[in-house]
């Protein structure tokens, strides 16, 4: 187990409405409160948090997720005990306990997208192809090297911080984690699925349901923003604009059954 001396828990809280920075300060007065008075977004907030950090590794942690008692001090063993991690995830189960499957994944392609959208991977989840995407075809019980895990979860050393930077801004929400691992990736880092750590997604609790349609558009928007950064001369033109027309498509859908 880990001292809880020697553990630095920091909350940003992004002008929430629903009373819990003040229910956190009452009952953890031993946690380091960050109240910002506007949405920040996620990619700006953790970094507010991670600016306040002091430990040599620092963990990003969703607020809709519950840990287990082990699953920090098992995360923190493996890590320091194998060199050239540069990000480490865990085994995420949703409520329902099966896994969420984004958690260990693919840096995403217009190929692999394709076939996630149409969701052929559910189908043919032992494809090596069809199922690059969230890496259906890996045993979800052993550990891999992978191009991104979720940020939901994400043990990274101080150390790769300071070498690759924080967190992308121009991400407001969803997109950053995988922006944040294709850098630590490139920066010849290898990222790793650790399923020994195990925690509880309650996935959408802050997500895109029916709700604010700022949130939605943060979910599309980041595809196309990632896609701009890294493949703009990867792919051809062509390609270019299906994916960024395509990307804005499915958002005005999303918008549009929103309503």
């Amino acid at each position: 187990s880990l001292n809880p001396d020697t553990v630095q828990v920091i909350v940003v809280d992004n002008a929430s409405q629903d009373g819990s920075a003040e229910t956190i300060k009452k009952r953890y007065p031993q946690v380091k409160m960050i109240v910002n008075t506007e949405n920040l977004g996620f990619s700006k907030a953790n970094n507010i948090g991670m600016g306040e950090a002091r430990g040599d590794y620092i963990l990003l942690l969703n607020s809709d997720t519950v840990v287990r008692p082990d699953t920090l001090a098992r995360s923190l063993h493996y890590i320091k005990t194998h060199d050239g991690i540069g990000a480490l995830g865990c085994r995420v189960l949703l409520p329902d306990g099966t896994l969420d499957a984004a958690c260990k994944r693919s840096f995403p392609t217009p190929v692999n997208g394709v076939f996630h959208t149409l969701k052929m991977d559910k189908v043919f989840k032992n494809s090596r192809t069809i199922g690059a995407y969230n890496l259906t075809y890996l045993d979800e019980y052993t550990v891999h090297a992978v191009d991104c895990v979720m940020g939901a979860y994400m043990m990274v050393p101080r150390t790769v911080i300071c070498s690759v930077g924080m967190l992308d801004e121009d991400f407001f929400m969803y997109g950053e984690d995988v922006d944040w691992c294709y850098r630590i990736h490139q920066a010849g880092y290898t990222i790793v699925y650790y399923p020994d750590a195990v925690i509880t997604h309650y996935k959408k609790a802050s997500g895109i349901g029916r709700k604010n349609p700022k949130v939605i558009a943060a979910f599309y928007d980041a595809m196309g923003i990632f896609y701009k950064k890294h493949y703009q001369d990867k792919y051809n033109g062509v390609t270019a604009k299906m994916v960024l027309s395509g990307t804005q498509f499915m958002k005005y859908v999303a918008l549009k059954k929103n309503r």
